[in-house]
């Protein structure tokens, strides 16, 4: 018979670097669970990762037991540093803040594409240039 699920909790966590601190600890504590197992789990789980700030999906069951779904890096942060820039532009229609090739459109459209809701690369394409225009960063040939 399948695990009753008593909560399921949502986090923006840096790759390999979970600490009881917080975000972890406050969101995590009241449910019960290990944070030592968890972080110990997740950080082997994303020490390849390290860096980027990773969404994850924590499922709690009523056994204190837990699953970890991570997702892809954030496209802010892949868009970034394929770019070389720290943040994107105040004003993205009149300032640009940096440059990006197809091909590394193509390579952060590959990393997201099981996030999204799309199985084609060339429309994965069209939502990352999106975002890249809405940062104020060119997409140049």
């Amino acid at each position: 018979m399948a695990k009753k699920i008593k909560a399921k909790v949502k986090l923006l966590i840096e790759g390999g670097k979970a600490t009881p601190a917080p975000p972890v600890g406050p969101a995590l504590a009241p449910f019960g669970i290990n944070l030592k197992d968890f972080c110990d789990k997740f950080n082997s789980q994303t020490k390849d990762k390290a860096g980027f700030i990773l969404p994850v999906k924590v499922i709690i069951y009523e056994d204190k037991s837990f699953d970890i779904k991570i997702k892809t890096p954030l496209t802010s942060q892949l868009l970034k540093k394929a770019a070389g820039i720290e943040k994107g532009s105040g004003e993205p229609n009149k300032k640009k803040v940096g440059k990006i090739t197809r091909e590394q459109l193509r390579k952060i459209a590959k990393i997201k594409l099981p996030d999204l809701n799309t199985q084609d690369i060339e429309k994965a394409m069209k939502i990352i240039e999106s975002q890249a225009k809405n940062m104020g960063i060119e997409i140049v040939d």
